[in-house]
Formats: structure tokens, C-alpha cells, sequence
């Protein structure tokens, strides 16, 4: 019942920029954290950003600086800024959220991907 759906993902040349976005939808009591993830072929799956309920972010190392996370509360939606981007962040990009759907019951949900890629 609880769905994430990412858009935004395409083809970017280096040094551009793309948006990503990820709505949730269903029965969602509280949303606790919301991440994005990114999986490059025959590569592990790692976390790119994270945001919290109470607004405080994380991110990889290798995205500081160039990527932002940020939410709207109102529509249970994550978005990711992303700047001055390199071939190296070429991947499937997840959005990911732990949340409740009644004050006792918890689970993490993933989207089904949106692709990004970075080539001239």
C-alpha cells in the first residue's frame, strides 16, 4: 500500500545538473527518514543523502558539496539537487524511506529506481 515513485533521472553531460524527485504515497502515519541510494553497475548499492524528520542531513563523501536532499512534508516527497556532476555518478538512483503506517508498525520502503546518466 506504501509506494515511492522517483522521476527526474536522464542524460546529463559532466559539469550539469539534474533533479530527482520521490513521492510517497499509501498509509504513512510518520515519516522518519528519507535517503536516496545509487547502484552503478556491478557495484554495491550506497547511500548518497539521508534527511531526517527533524531536518538534518547527511551525505557520502563523494557528493558533498555538489548534492543537495532536501523534503516537502506536506506531499511525503524527497528531492535531490544534483551539481556539477561527474561520469562517476552515473548509477540507478533509490529513494528509500523509514516510516510508520500507525504509531507501531515500521518498515523501510524503496522506489523502483530512476536512471541517471553523466556522458558527453
Amino acid at each position: 500500500q506504501v509506494q515511492l515513485v522517483e522521476s527526474g533521472g536522464g542524460l546529463v553531460q559532466p559539469g550539469g545538473s539534474l533533479s530527482l524527485s520521490c513521492a510517497a504515497s499509501g498509509s504513512i502515519f510518520t515519516i522518519v527518514d528519507m535517503r536516496w541510494y545509487r547502484q552503478a553497475p556491478g557495484k554495491q548499492r550506497e547511500l548518497v543523502a539521508s534527511l531526517n524528520s527533524g531536518g538534518a542531513t547527511n551525505y557520502a563523501d563523494s557528493v558533498k558539496g555538489r548534492f543537495t536532499i532536501s523534503r516537502d512534508n506536506a506531499k511525503n516527497s524527497v528531492y535531490l539537487q544534483m551539481n556539477n556532476l561527474n561520469p562517476e555518478d552515473t548509477a540507478v538512483y533509490y529513494c528509500n524511506a523509514y516510516l510508520y503506517t500507525s504509531p507501531s508498525t515500521w518498515d523501510i520502503y524503496w522506489g523502483q529506481g530512476t536512471q541517471v546518466t553523466v556522458s558527453s
